[in-house]
């Protein structure tokens, strides 16, 4: 079986706190990510200027674009040895981890290509200025060196934490963040690299921590130890995950284009509004972190409730998650609003950055709830075994109303007030989805309980 020495308890304490322990490692794995991604910004916006801090800023949607469907994979890895865990069946689990970890290798590589080759049509595509359009393209294309070990980082920690280990990958993120830092202030204080430094660093604390997790697999005890002569792909192990994770996948994906068209319209604003997106986004991305420690969460506890056949915990789960969600939005949304400007002047001294930056920030926090509610629970209705309702829920609710948004409301009044109001309107739309998304999932597995009681007590 595998090793319970650094996975969740299952059985002591409360549901609320077993959930808090196991999300808050993430969380602030999480939050030490963007801490380490702000310091980048930081780093280039306050040494290298506001067009350095906008070029960067510019690539994170078309990032996200290549990388999503392939990252959604995860997903499916994270829910299937959850359910294999909680069934207690080591042979499954062993199958699923050498499966993922081949899957994500050879998807890295595949992002990898797919971003060195279109990066510089697509960010052209998307209207990046010209003032910073080369160091946007420099920035993407080295970027895209590091994917293959961003990609078999994700797929391995997603492992960890479908035992319930959210612990060992916080503390590696921990040990490259720093690293990254480190480098950053070298190459771009020292050295004068600029975007080509933030970029390199980055690329070489992916590498620092693909080889951490590597090193952990190899050495665990039980199903999940990594052993290089049984690292093949199994085909129905990969069925499982797709099955999982390609909806997972093609909703990032989908998110990521409905994105990629915003940006696209932030870019016609010049790069000033872009700086101020950027630095925005990353502020926000602290409570967007929090939201996302409940998703994992959600699907660890739901998955191995679902293996080990206990079904009557799910709704006490979603409840948990309701209330943390609502706790996030009220305390890390309100303090967003109240120290925003300070925080902002971490990225840029410039005013007009400031000022705009605040109106997003504004804009964003008043409906992050509906925010939290449509990321965390697609979580609870995968880990069910139902993943194609979340990513309808999401094409419909969020992406293509953004599309429309852009296409009628935006260019009818081509404001940045009314660019920034397509988030909350689609999150909202598509929360209501997501939630009743989650009823008819738990509703067919009430069902499928019934049934099998029904046929257990038949045949005694």
């Amino acid at each position: 079986m595998a090793s319970r020495i650094h996975s969740l308890d299952k059985q002591s304490g409360s549901l609320l706190n077993r959930m808090l322990i196991f999300a808050l490692p993430i969380m602030a794995m999480n939050i030490l990510q963007l801490l380490f991604n702000a310091a980048d910004m930081v780093v280039v916006g306050r040494f290298s200027g506001s067009e350095a801090l906008a070029a960067v800023g510019a690539t994170g949607s078309l990032i996200n674009l290549i990388v999503n469907l392939f990252m959604g994979l995860s997903v499916g890895t994270s829910v299937i040895v959850a359910q294999d865990y909680g069934a207690d069946k080591p042979d499954a689990i062993s199958r699923s981890v050498h499966t993922s970890i081949a899957v994500s290798a050879i998807s890295g590589v595949i992002v990898m290509v797919a971003g060195l080759a279109l990066c510089e049509p697509l960010l052209e595509y998307m209207g990046t200025p010209e003032d910073i359009i080369d160091l946007s393209v420099l920035y993407t294309r080295i970027y895209f060196i590091g994917l293959p070990a961003s990609m078999v980082y994700n797929f391995g920690a997603a492992i960890l934490r479908a035992i319930g280990d959210s612990r060992r990958p916080m503390y590696y993120l921990t040990i490259t963040g720093i690293v990254n830092v480190i480098l950053n202030v070298f190459f771009v204080v020292v050295l004068h690299m600029s975007v080509k430094g933030v970029a390199w660093a980055t690329v070489i604390s992916q590498y620092l921590a693909v080889l951490l997790i590597m090193l952990c697999l190899f050495r665990s005890d039980g199903a999940i130890r990594l052993r290089p002569h049984l690292m093949r792909i199994d085909r129905h192990k990969l069925k499982d995950i797709v099955k999982i994770g390609l909806p997972a996948g093609l909703q990032g994906l989908l998110f990521s284009i409905s994105n990629v068209l915003i940006q696209s319209a932030i870019n016609s604003f010049g790069s000033v509004m872009v700086a101020a997106s950027a630095a925005a986004r990353n502020v926000e991305g602290f409570v967007s972190t929090a939201m996302n420690a409940y998703y994992n969460a959600a699907i660890t506890f739901t998955g191995q409730s679902m293996g080990a056949r206990r079904y009557d915990e799910i709704d006490a789960i979603a409840k948990v998650c309701a209330v943390l969600i609502f706790a996030t939005w009220i305390l890390l949304g309100g303090a967003t609003l109240v120290f925003g400007r300070s925080l902002l002047g971490f990225y840029t001294s410039n005013p007009e950055v400031i000022e705009l930056g605040m109106l997003h920030m504004k804009i964003m926090m008043a409906a992050y709830f509906a925010c939290g509610t449509m990321s965390v629970f697609p979580g609870l209705t995968r880990a069910m075994g139902y993943s194609m309702l979340p990513m309808l829920c999401t094409l419909i609710g969020a992406c293509l109303m953004r599309i429309v948004w852009l296409a009628t409301v935006f260019t009818w009044y081509p404001t940045v007030i009314v660019l920034f109001m397509c988030y909350p309107v689609t999150w909202s739309l598509a929360a209501l989805g997501q939630v009743g998304s989650f009823f008819y999932a738990r509703r067919q597995v009430r069902r499928r309980a019934i049934l099998e009681s029904g046929l257990a007590e038949g045949a005694t």
